[in-house]
């Protein structure tokens, strides 16, 4: 998985980099597929905003990409709310996935498990 930060407005620190590297391994986990994240950090310069850091991220996998964000007044509660956010869609993507799965296994099941008219006769 790469990782890239990008910062608008917000120095891009080291320790920042190990905070979202620590943080955003869990979703590396639950997608093992996972080819990139992109993190961007971004400062509201709007002063009813109030210094507030917004995080937006962007997850991609070889057939789908998941795309979260969220606004905090720290950079690492951010990050931690657009990584439940990712995970959530990440979650919902696989039950829905394997849902169709069973659906579909289930009609194909039934259909040959009922023996024909013909050899009943």
């Amino acid at each position: 998985m790469d990782l890239h930060l990008n910062g608008r407005g917000v120095r891009i620190t080291e320790r920042l980099r190990q905070v979202a590297e620590q943080k955003l391994r869990r979703l590396e986990r639950m997608e093992p597929k996972l080819i990139r994240l992109e993190l961007e950090v971004i400062s509201e310069k709007n002063p009813r905003q109030g210094g507030v850091r917004r995080v937006e991220i962007v997850a991609d996998t070889p057939r789908k990409v998941f795309r979260a964000r969220a606004n905090a007044s720290e950079v690492e509660t951010a990050i931690d709310l657009v990584a439940e956010k990712l995970e959530r869609q990440m979650r919902d993507h696989h039950e829905k996935r394997r849902t169709r799965l069973l659906t579909g296994a289930g009609r194909v099941k039934s259909s040959q498990s009922r023996p024909r008219k013909e050899d009943e006769e």
